[in-house]
């Protein structure tokens, strides 16, 4: 029963970074950018809902409500202010844009709550189930987050296919300029994607300190990495791309700590990553954009 302990762990952890990996790669895809703070907005989310049902007495729900509108407002101002000015700068400028936001939020986090370890508690109410006479126990919040990533691929999905925004979006990933000349507005098509991802972003804070009940400034730093991983890994502009990735990714973390060094699962993930793109550059769903020169 370990090796499904394992692996019911894993696909808790690939969860997580498939939330986080969806704001990666909605991001990309369609403003062809990638948002290096997006890891920091997770710690901002876990700090709000911390305050909130911690000093304000806030009810689990109320705070997590309260992550989420959080961050989206977040991730509008930054795309307003960091990004959109750099719309038709070079890819290297917005990367250093995006590395001084990181800095920005994590120095702000220190200023205001400190470099110690706080314990967070968890949002998650339900109780753990035990299968197999007791031999194998899937806690409250793994169940919770490997349902909640469920259910937002879903959504999130049925809304880019469906709804009248997701179609913009999907106008402005493929031809910004004929985008514009249809009518459509894609500045706010861009802000509406950011906050899409900074949303998101607050839900797997709450669901990893929830699983790993610590929180410091720099607990998002190394899941954002991560997630980064699975969306190349998945095939980055890819929705059900990042969601195959973020899977996999925990998996194979998860069943690295236990069946070779918990002191190298991190190398080994990212070897894994390096054998992938020496295989299928694009990740596993990526497709292969010809550039006309």
């Amino acid at each position: 029963m370990s090796f499904v302990n394992y692996l019911i762990n894993g696909v808790s952890l690939g969860s997580v970074y498939a939330i986080i990996a969806l704001g990666y790669t909605m991001v990309y895809g369609i403003a062809k950018m990638l948002n290096f703070a997006h890891g920091d907005v997770i710690m901002i989310g876990s700090y709000v809902v911390f305050v909130a049902t911690g000093s304000m007495g806030l009810p689990p729900l109320a705070g997590v409500l309260l992550a989420v509108a959080a961050c989206t407002v977040l991730g509008v101002m930054i795309e307003r202010v960091a990004y959109k000015p750099l719309r038709s700068a070079s890819p290297l400028a917005v990367l250093i844009t995006a590395i001084g936001v990181s800095y920005l939020l994590q120095n702000v986090a220190l200023l205001i709550f400190g470099a110690d370890t706080k314990s967070f508690k968890s949002v998650v109410t339900l109780p753990a189930l035990r299968l197999a006479g007791g031999q194998l126990t899937i806690t409250g919040e793994t169940i919770v987050t490997i349902v909640s990533c469920i259910v937002i691929m879903i959504g999130l999905v049925t809304f880019i296919n469906k709804s009248k925004a997701g179609q913009a979006m999907l106008a402005v990933s493929e031809d910004k300029g004929a985008a514009t000349l249809m009518g459509i507005n894609v500045n706010g098509t861009i802000a509406l994607t950011f906050a899409i991802g900074s949303a998101l972003a607050a839900v797997a804070g709450v669901l990893l300190c929830s699983a790993y009940p610590s929180l410091t400034p720099y607990t998002g730093s190394m899941p954002g990495i991560k997630a980064f991983v699975a969306a190349v890994f998945g095939g980055i502009g890819s929705i059900p791309g990042a969601f195959i990735g973020g899977i996999l990714l925990g998996i194979i973390e998860i069943l690295s700590k236990a069946y070779i060094s918990s002191q190298l699962s991190d190398a080994i993930v990212f070897s894994v990553l390096i054998v992938v793109l020496l295989v299928k550059p694009t990740g596993i769903l990526g497709k292969q954009i010809r550039e006309k020169v």
